[in-house]
Formats: structure tokens, C-alpha cells, sequence
């Protein structure tokens, strides 16, 4: 069962930030065709007999570096996208690895030295009335999206698959063919239903994926304001790389 809440305490984290106004979309796809896209030694996770990748976009409020408060003016605040799936390392841990990360702001292109697969594009998050509109574009002819989700009512009580699909402690990225592992801590997500109204996406097959197998299953948050982003550093290796 994944932790409703943060697995460990980020003690010392590289950076700080709030992750706003986020959009879960989740397919479900065959495992085989999820595995294939992800290194080894990690092993893709299955919930309900299938690998489950997520288009989540959302916006990166007021990035900062440890000690600067949030209400200093002038902080970074931009939209991101990602799409990801869930795994775990060989030790057990499990955490996301992203196929794709698009990002309106050129500082986070830094986390490409870990492996991060950032791409610079151009996104926007729109509120309508109680729609939320989200829209993107990789470069020109780029992959893209577009999306409007009406947000429902609160989930007062998540279900295990709740949780499961929106509730991730790490994440693991690809170097210098070295595994990294960047913790994370925030407080879990406030999360609500939603409806798709209207959803266009290329990045899922600019990923290598085919098409899923089901109807994408969609949460909302308003988001979580104390995200503490530990610094990233090499898995050890396994017992059969050692």
C-alpha cells in the first residue's frame, strides 16, 4: 500500500516550492508496453492488473532555495506538465519515473544534469468560470496538449487507488548510466473528483506508448503549498549489478 502521506522527512532540501492547481489524468495500459520504456533495474508498478501512466499538469508556485520564505516578491512561479508511471527499485522503494516533463521556466532545464527529462515549451493554466483549462506545446510542431477538467466535490475519504495513482515519495531519473533518486515531502493532496470537458494529447505517443487500454481516471488538488525537494543522488547498486 503507497503512504497517503510522505514516506520520510526531506531534512535538507535542495529547493522549495508549492505544486498548484494539478490535474491527474490516468490511463491504464498493458505492463509489457510500459516496461519496455523503463531502464533497468526498475520494475514498473501494477494496480488492478495493469501499468497506469499520468498526464499532470499543474503549476510550480514560488521556487526558492531552502531559507528563503515563500513571501519574498518576485518568486518563480510557472506551469509544468509530466508524464509519468510508477515503479519500484530492487531495495523496494517505489517512485515515479517521468517519461516526459515540460516546463515554461529555463532554470528547472538544470535538472537535465541529473537526467530529468525537462523540455522548454510553451504552457499556459487558464481558470474559466469552474473550469480549469491547461494547454502546452513542445517547440515548434512539438508535441502538445489540451485540456479542461471541471473540478467536483471534495474526496473526503480516498480510496486506495486514490492514493495509489496521485501518492509518490521519489522519483528516479537516468545518467551517466547511473539510477538517481530525488526524495520529496509535502503534505498529501487535497484531493477532489473532476470531469474531462475536453482532452487533446500527443505526448503519451511522442513517449513510445500506444494507446491505452480504458477510460482515463481523473482527480483535481488545489494543490500542496510545502514541497521540500531533497537532493538527488545515485542509487546504490544491486546485488546483481554489484
Amino acid at each position: 500500500m503507497v503512504a497517503y502521506g510522505a514516506e520520510q522527512r526531506v531534512r535538507l532540501p535542495a529547493l522549495r516550492a508549492g505544486w498548484l492547481t494539478q490535474t491527474f489524468v490516468h490511463w491504464p495500459f498493458p505492463v509489457e508496453a510500459v516496461q519496455a520504456l523503463v531502464p533497468e533495474p526498475l520494475v514498473v508498478d501494477e494496480y488492478e492488473g495493469a501499468a497506469w501512466v499520468g498526464l499532470t499538469p499543474f503549476l510550480m508556485a514560488d521556487l526558492r532555495l531552502p531559507g528563503v520564505p515563500a513571501w519574498i516578491p518576485g518568486l518563480p512561479t510557472f506551469p509544468e506538465t509530466n508524464v509519468r508511471t510508477y515503479v519500484h527499485h530492487p531495495s523496494g522503494r517505489d517512485g515515479l519515473w517521468f517519461f516526459s516533463l515540460e516546463v515554461a521556466c529555463p532554470l528547472m532545464l538544470a535538472a537535465r544534469g541529473i537526467g530529468a527529462p525537462y523540455r522548454p515549451g510553451a504552457l499556459h493554466v487558464t481558470r474559466r468560470g469552474k473550469t480549469l483549462a491547461y494547454s502546452g506545446r513542445r517547440g515548434a510542431g512539438g508535441a502538445s496538449y489540451r485540456l479542461v477538467v471541471r473540478p467536483g466535490a471534495p474526496i473526503e475519504r480516498p480510496t486506495e487507488r486514490d492514493v495509489w495513482l496521485t501518492s509518490r515519495w521519489r522519483a528516479y531519473t537516468r545518467r551517466l548510466g547511473m539510477l538517481w533518486e530525488t526524495p520529496v515531502e509535502h503534505e498529501p493532496w487535497p484531493l477532489a473528483d473532476a470531469g474531462v470537458e475536453m482532452l487533446e494529447e500527443t505526448l503519451t505517443a511522442s513517449a513510445g506508448l500506444p494507446a491505452p487500454f480504458g477510460k482515463p481516471v481523473v482527480h483535481f488538488s488545489e494543490g500542496v503549498r510545502h514541497v521540500r525537494l531533497g537532493v538527488s543522488l545515485p542509487c546504490p547498486p544491486t546485488a546483481a549489478a554489484s
